[in-house]
């Protein structure tokens, strides 16, 4: 078993470890499987964190309390709290970033992402979202400013607008859909933006769970395939992603600690390298 490297994120400076770890679902369960979480994060290496705004941040600044704050990287969002939901006004910009301040009890944010816009216009808007984190990192509450949204035309206006120092992508880029290495990979090497890839297990489709035959054939012959082979999708799914040409880390959304350590085994088992020769011959993809 190997130990996770550190990753550059784009011209961030920010060196963190390959795997992240995202808070989508473990802010959904009990309060102490939330805090236990996190704290088995620290125990096995782990150093970037993703939160959602108005979900449940108390608990991570609960869990991060006393922890060395040069120790690990915070990121936040706006665009999800649930009191002003999709509300990218230069007024709710701060308001969400104070929030999250106040609730992980920290003097400042690594990386603010606006998350998940209807619109990209209306963040990159003047005097909008963007504009106003740039005035918070230049006040010093935050240090660097990105985008975490699906549509690869989103992640190319921010990015060719010279706000996106890190982009969150989810799901197209998995051992499933590669999209993103057509559009924003490229584009982020030359604009020297961070990526984080999201949702490598396909939103379940590659946790090892049996999917559904007629609705996701591919999926499902891959799964088949490792059960033959005695191999587990997880470990292959996530080495695929960590192999990705970018600068930037995996990101893992765990629901508790158990599937926690399923993502971190994923990341530092060795696959022998006949495996993925094998399965780069059915299927097309390997590292």
């Amino acid at each position: 078993m190997s130990e996770l490297p550190r990753r550059k994120m784009g011209r961030t400076g920010m060196q963190p470890k390959a795997l992240g770890m995202g808070a989508a679902f473990v802010n959904r369960v009990d309060k102490a499987e939330t805090i236990a979480t996190v704290e088995r994060a620290l125990e096995l290496g782990i150093d970037f964190f993703d939160t959602y705004a108005g979900a449940n941040e108390e608990r991570w600044g609960r869990a991060l309390a006393g922890v060395d704050r040069a120790s690990y990287y915070m990121q936040a969002k706006v665009g999800p709290h649930p009191e002003r939901p999709k509300d990218f006004s230069a007024e709710t910009t701060r308001w969400s970033v104070e929030q999250s301040l106040q609730a992980l009890r920290v003097d400042y944010l690594d990386s603010v992402l606006v998350h998940d816009p209807p619109d990209i216009a209306d963040p990159l808007g003047p005097g909008r979202a963007f504009d106003e984190l740039q005035k918070m990192k230049e006040e010093g509450l935050i240090r660097h400013i990105g985008l975490g949204v699906r549509q690869h035309e989103f992640h190319k206006a921010a990015i060719e607008a010279g706000h996106a120092e890190i982009v969150l992508t989810f799901l197209d880029y998995t051992l499933l859909d590669q999209s993103v290495s057509r559009t924003t990979m490229r584009l982020a090497k030359k604009h020297g933006t961070g990526l984080i890839l999201a949702s490598v297990f396909g939103m379940g489709r590659l946790t090892g769970i049996e999917p559904n035959r007629p609705e996701e054939p591919r999926a499902h012959a891959m799964w088949q395939w490792c059960q033959e082979q005695d191999v587990d999708i997880k470990h292959l799914a996530m080495q695929f992603c960590l192999d990705a040409p970018i600068d930037g880390i995996v990101m893992s959304g765990p629901a508790d600690r158990h599937q926690l350590q399923d993502a971190y085994d994923a990341a530092t088992q060795e696959i022998p390298a006949d495996i993925w020769t094998d399965f780069e011959e059915k299927f097309g993809i390997g590292v």
